[in-house]
């Protein structure tokens, strides 16, 4: 791996970008890792690749947006299997975003990282092309790594208005969550989550662990909806984030970086 030639193409962007080699042990995973790191310069990008794997894993820049300060990295692990990761800057801090599918350039791998339901409802209205990465268009609003999309009273769930809930977090893992003023969900799985658990328990599994430690019954446990149908309505907040407003009610959809296994050697989370 050309180190200092990849370092480069992030310059060109505005970014820096530091190689770390980690110890090799038994208790090491072998999985090398993209972070967003700080120092007293600033942010940077930090690709941390175990010892074990020095030499055999192999990253390059497969296309550079300098107006947009994003590019796209391939990372060539040894057994040839490839993964693609969006690295930009996005309103007020850089990011990294693991890319589903076979991307080649930055405007693919936007693409790629929409949910169908984004796709198809700016291919039904007809957005240009020019306007389909703004983060404000006719078929949707995007705040970070969610969507929000308008939605009409034929085209939605009738939403009780006595279980709208107030203040309510979008969470994606255990990153900072969006605090949304008003949401409405329908449907999905039951789950159980707390700091320790923050993608959630089913309810068997909720069980288990209190009859395995009954201590863990006092975690601070809430009981909410894996992959319901989720409707967002007035104002989206987050601290790297404008602070958008829903004038109405808009389907909330997550990008398709939790699509991919590649998602795992992405260590920034929003």
């Amino acid at each position: 791996m050309n180190a200092n030639h990849v370092a480069d193409k992030f310059t060109a962007i505005g970014a820096r970008l530091k190689l770390t080699l980690t110890p090799s042990d038994r208790w090491q995973t072998d999985e090398y890792a993209i972070d967003i790191q700080r120092d007293q310069r600033g942010e940077f990008f930090e690709l941390r690749v175990p010892n074990r794997l020095r030499g055999t894993l192999d990253a390059s820049v497969l296309h550079t947006d300098k107006r947009d300060r994003h590019l796209l990295l391939l990372v060539r692990r040894p057994e040839a299997k490839l993964d693609r990761f969006l690295c930009g800057h996005d309103e007020r801090h850089w990011f990294v975003a693991a890319v589903p599918g076979k991307a080649s350039s930055v405007a693919q791998a936007k693409e790629a990282l929409k949910p169908a339901f984004v796709r198809t409802r700016q291919n039904q209205l007809g957005i240009p092309t020019r306007l389909r990465n703004l983060r404000k268009n006719q078929a949707f609003r995007r705040q970070g790594e969610w969507f929000f999309v308008p939605v009409t009273a034929w085209s939605r769930d009738p939403i009780n208005e006595k279980f709208i809930l107030r203040h309510e977090p979008l969470r994606r893992g255990a990153g900072k969550p969006h605090i949304v003023e008003q949401v409405y969900r329908l449907g999905g799985e039951l789950v159980y989550v707390c700091s320790n658990y923050p993608n959630g328990l089913t309810d068997a599994q909720y069980r288990r662990l209190l009859w395995d430690n009954p201590a863990a019954a006092k975690w601070g446990w809430r009981a909410l909806r894996r992959n319901p149908r989720v409707y967002a309505r007035g104002t989206v907040r987050h601290s790297d984030h404008a602070t958008i407003t829903l004038s109405d009610w808009h389907r909330v959809v997550l990008n398709t970086e939790t699509e991919t296994d590649t998602m795992r050697n992405v260590a920034f989370v929003d």
